[in-house]
This record gives structure tokens, C-alpha cells and sequence, in this order.
């Protein structure tokens, strides 16, 4: 049994189901998250049955069972909303199914359909729906807005009119365990924000022209959202468009002030001493430094770093040349930054050995994807006092650029 299983009545006959997820270490295998995350299905139960709305992660099954039959019957589950057929929302489908008896109709996108059946090895009933469908379930209505590319192809949304409650899955969520279920504290909402950052930044990122595209689509809709209800962290019923606005901020890559990401990437240091020259003179010239060291003791999280990256003004990459590439903690930690986040100026620095190729490969892969290089500055070892001197000039001219 999971450590925290809460369920909520949201609204009479609306529930929260969440779990918190405390044993993942590596959301979707790769990100670090010692924060954790939440799985949020919700149940809505009325006239003529009830409707799930997607589900928790396949380990946590047997928990979600547990909750849903003590609110209801699982036989009287009519439906089965799946918006995202990402195995840790739908993960639990096919054992709630069987605890269901397979009477409930899989309601999802056509593209849902053959995922769900390959995950699952399961045939159940399908309802396939199309964007601005309306159903009649639970005896209440439920439109369909299809919002592809948060983040798979195949994600819809629901929209209840009666209830102004839009429930989103993937979109509007966020890492961590919150301390509560509701926006209702600023403080919680303080703490969570930088979750969202991080969440958006490692999973969304690469689909941020969508998260734009989508909320457009939404506000033409002019819907009355009264409560947003996501498929992680928190739900926002005290200011649904907090979390709107936040989203499309990142997307947008809106800085944070003068927050200036550095990344310094060196086996024996030397170059970290150059970086750490930039970050002084960053702090000495009015900006934020934030400052992240790989080196023979640390290696942080990329999923950190790229949080980060998401609202910084600008960034420093430093990087030694290594086997006539790039260091590769930093070789791919550029690669993440060329495709998750969005466009903004650059400064590289590069030291070698024996030839130099960190600095210009780097800055080859960032402009190739859109993002201003403001100087190369690459030497041969140690950084010589005119080294540094380009260095301090070279943050001068980032900071006036961004």
C-alpha cells in the first residue's frame, strides 16, 4: 500500500482519487525527482452509474480498486475516460476493468485505441470520441476537447458545464506531494510553483509550442473554468488561470528577473575556475546566478538543471573537449537544452588539450536550433588573464543582450 492514498469529494458526486507516489526515484526512467509525484484519477458518480477519469500508475492498481469500492460499486463504473494513454495515468486499466467485469466502455481518442491495446494485451469495449463531442454520462454532459501534444498525440480533455470543471491530465500538472489538494494557500502554491517548472521543463519542453497552441484553443472556447483538476499535484479551484498563465509563461520562456543559468563541465577543474569567473561577474553586474558544476564529486540532475534553464534570461555552457567532442555529461545536457527549452542568448566557453572542439560544437547544435550565441571563447588549458578578460566582456555583452 502506498504511503498517502487520499480521497476527496471535490463536489457532491465528484472525487479525487490520488496516490502519492513516494518509491519513484526516475519519473519515465529518467528524471530525477526526490520531491515524487501524485497520480490523480477522478470519479464522478451520479444518475445511471458512474464515469472514472483515468487512472493511477499498474503498481498502485490494486490501491486504486481499494478507494473507487469505497464510494462505489465498481460494477456500476459505466466508463472509462482515458485522456492520456501514458502507462502512468492508464496503468491501472486493465485490473479496474476486470474488477469492473469489462462492462464499461473505454471512452478515448482513435489514437488511444491501438496504444491501449499493445500496453495491456486487453480488447475492451471502445468508444472512440472526436474533439467537441458531448456525451451524456453519469447524467451529466461531458465535452471532449482534443489537445494534442500534451504530450502525446492522442490527449483530450474533459469539460463538465454543470460543474465549470475541466480535467486535464498531463496539462496544468506538476511534480512533488503537496501538502494539500486545493490552491487555496498561497503558501502551497509558492512552494509547488518551481515542481511545475521542473515537471514542464522535462516532460512538456519539447512540446511547448503546443502548450501555447492549446490554451489558445481553450480560451476561444470560452469556457468557465471553475476548477481545473489535473492528473498531478494540485487541484485550482481558488484561481484556475494562475496555473494558465504559468504554463504559458514557461512555454513562452519568460524569464525569472535576471536569473542566468551556468553550467560548467570539466574532469580536473580548470575550466570550472573560468566559470566560476563568469558567475562573479554575473552577481557583480546585477544578475542571478545560478551555478552547476560537473566535476570528479558532482554531477547534478539534469531534470534540475533544465528546470532552470526554462526561465533563465540567458545561459553560460562551459565545456572541455574530450575525445574530440564534447565532455559528455554536458554533450547531452546540450542536447536536451536545443530541444526542451526555448530560444535565448548563449555564452560558451571551452578550454582543450591538445585541439580544441567543445566550444564550437556546442555552439554549432544551440544555433542550429534557434538559440543567439554571443561569443565562443575557447584556450588551451588554464584561462590566461586575456582569457578572462574576454570572459568578463563576454557576460557583459549576454547580460546587454537579454
Amino acid at each position: 500500500m502506498a504511503s498517502r492514498v487520499l480521497s476527496q469529494e471535490i463536489e457532491p458526486g465528484f472525487h479525487l482519487l490520488r496516490v502519492d507516489d513516494v518509491d519513484v526515484e526516475y519519473f519515465e526512467g529518467i528524471w530525477s525527482i526526490p520531491e515524487k509525484v501524485t497520480y490523480n484519477a477522478y470519479l464522478l458518480v451520479g444518475d445511471g452509474g458512474a464515469v472514472l477519469f483515468d487512472g493511477w500508475k499498474g503498481i498502485y492498481a490494486d490501491d486504486l480498486i481499494e478507494v473507487i469500492r469505497g464510494i462505489v460499486d465498481l460494477k456500476d463504473i459505466t466508463h472509462v475516460i482515458v485522456h492520456h494513454a501514458e502507462p502512468d495515468h492508464s496503468g491501472s486499466l486493465s485490473k479496474v476493468l476486470e474488477a469492473n467485469g469489462f462492462r464499461a466502455e473505454v471512452v478515448a481518442h482513435p489514437m488511444a485505441k491501438p496504444m491501449i491495446e499493445a500496453f495491456y494485451r486487453i480488447a475492451p469495449r471502445f468508444r472512440l470520441v472526436k474533439d467537441g463531442e458531448e456525451l451524456a454520462l453519469a447524467g451529466e454532459k461531458i465535452k471532449i476537447i482534443y489537445t494534442p501534444w500534451l504530450h502525446w498525440p492522442e490527449t483530450i480533455m474533459s469539460y463538465l458545464p454543470d460543474r465549470r470543471a475541466l480535467i486535464t491530465c498531463d496539462a496544468f500538472g506538476g511534480y512533488s506531494t503537496p501538502r494539500a489538494i486545493f490552491d487555496d494557500d498561497e503558501g502551497v502554491v509558492k512552494e509547488y510553483l518551481p515542481s511545475v517548472r521542473k515537471y514542464v521543463a522535462n516532460i512538456i519542453g519539447f512540446y511547448r509550442q503546443h502548450i501555447t497552441r492549446n490554451i489558445e484553443k481553450i480560451q476561444s472556447l470560452n469556457l468557465s473554468i471553475g476548477i481545473l483538476a489535473p492528473a498531478h499535484g494540485l487541484i485550482w479551484r481558488r484561481n484556475p488561470q494562475l496555473i494558465i498563465d504559468y504554463y504559458r509563461s514557461l512555454a513562452e520562456g519568460r524569464p525569472d528577473g535576471n536569473k542566468i543559468l551556468i553550467i560548467s563541465g570539466s574532469m580536473y577543474r580548470l575550466l570550472e575556475k573560468a566559470a566560476a569567473i563568469a558567475a562573479d561577474e554575473v552577481e557583480r553586474l546585477g544578475g542571478r546566478a545560478i551555478f552547476y558544476r560537473f566535476n570528479d564529486s558532482s554531477q547534478p540532475p539534469f531534470s534540475e538543471i533544465l528546470s532552470d534553464a526554462m526561465d533563465s534570461r540567458a545561459i553560460i555552457i562551459a565545456a572541455t573537449t574530450y575525445e574530440a567532442g564534447v565532455y559528455p555529461p554536458l554533450e547531452h545536457l546540450v542536447d536536451l537544452i536545443s530541444r526542451k527549452i526555448p530560444q535565448k542568448p548563449v555564452l560558451v566557453i571551452g578550454s582543450y588539450g591538445w585541439g580544441p572542439a567543445a566550444a564550437r560544437k556546442i555552439s554549432e547544435k544551440l544555433a542550429s536550433a534557434g538559440f543567439k550565441i554571443i561569443d565562443k571563447i575557447e584556450f588551451q588549458g588554464s584561462a590566461s588573464e586575456e582569457d578572462i578578460r574576454r570572459i568578463r566582456e563576454g557576460v557583459k555583452m549576454l547580460l546587454e543582450s537579454s
